[in-house]
């Protein structure tokens, strides 16, 4: 069963992401979209999880800091190993942006394992738990494919690259299910996970997203695409709890 959840996220994930290749042309529009839904799954999803998961381990303030101490690792990262150069210096340019582009498509894949763990573990405590989570995950992966091939795209990388992070992205939750038959992550270890992993995606969607997809096109459409992605991750997740 929990083979067979993971492998429904695997298919919904590969097609968020093939349908962001397909409309590259439109990628503004789908930067707009992946800004606000990355947003929305920190804020909707993992903040509220890590909280829940932690709050008999952990003081609130200690899983919101661990948010802020994610957020300011990756912009440590983004700013020293990732750090942009001068537009004048093309083929550097190119190459630390398409190295951006892998730092946030690794986070995503990461945090699809995670999606996975959660599964597996869900379904150790109970199987109703265990259907809540299912639910949840698959609701917002086809927007995490969405979001790793943009990532990619938007950083210099061309489709083939994106596929290929697409591909491991939708791995990454049946690899992530499957792990879970072999070993328990305690819940005190995964809601700080979880926190962290909130803090690189306000700061993907904030910082890179965001200013991207408005550069150079209309701002009242991408700014209504961002709304919309926030209000996509908002209902899906919310009902999915329900």
């Amino acid at each position: 069963m929990i083979i067979l959840i993971s492998f429904a996220a695997f298919i919904a994930t590969l097609i968020g992401g093939l349908f962001a290749i397909r409309f590259k042309d439109k990628l503004h529009l789908v930067l707009g979209f992946s800004a606000g839904a990355v947003i929305g799954v920190a804020f909707f999803d993992l903040m509220p999880e890590a909280i829940e998961l932690g709050e008999k381990f952990h003081s609130l303030s200690t899983i919101t800091s661990c948010v802020a101490l994610g957020f300011i690792i990756y912009l440590v990262l983004d700013r020293t190993i990732f750090l942009h150069t001068h537009k004048d210096d093309h083929e550097e340019h190119e190459h630390k942006t398409t190295h951006r582009g892998i730092l946030g498509a690794g986070s995503l894949s990461i945090h699809s394992f995670l999606d996975g763990v959660a599964i597996g573990l869900a379904f150790q405590v109970s199987v109703a738990i265990g259907a809540v989570v299912t639910i949840a995950v698959l609701v917002h992966d086809f927007s995490d494919g969405i979001n790793t091939v943009s990532l990619i795209l938007k950083n210099s990388g061309e489709k083939k690259n994106a596929f290929q992070w697409l591909l491991l992205d939708a791995v990454a939750p049946v690899l992530g299910a499957t792990s879970t038959l072999f070993f328990t992550l305690p819940e005190q270890a995964l809601s700080i996970v979880l926190a962290l992993f909130a803090g690189f995606f306000l700061y993907i969607g904030a910082s890179d997203l965001i200013p991207e997809s408005h550069h150079a096109h209309p701002k009242f459409l991408t700014t209504g695409m961002t709304l919309l992605g926030v209000l996509v991750l908002f209902i899906a997740i919310h009902f999915a709890s329900i």
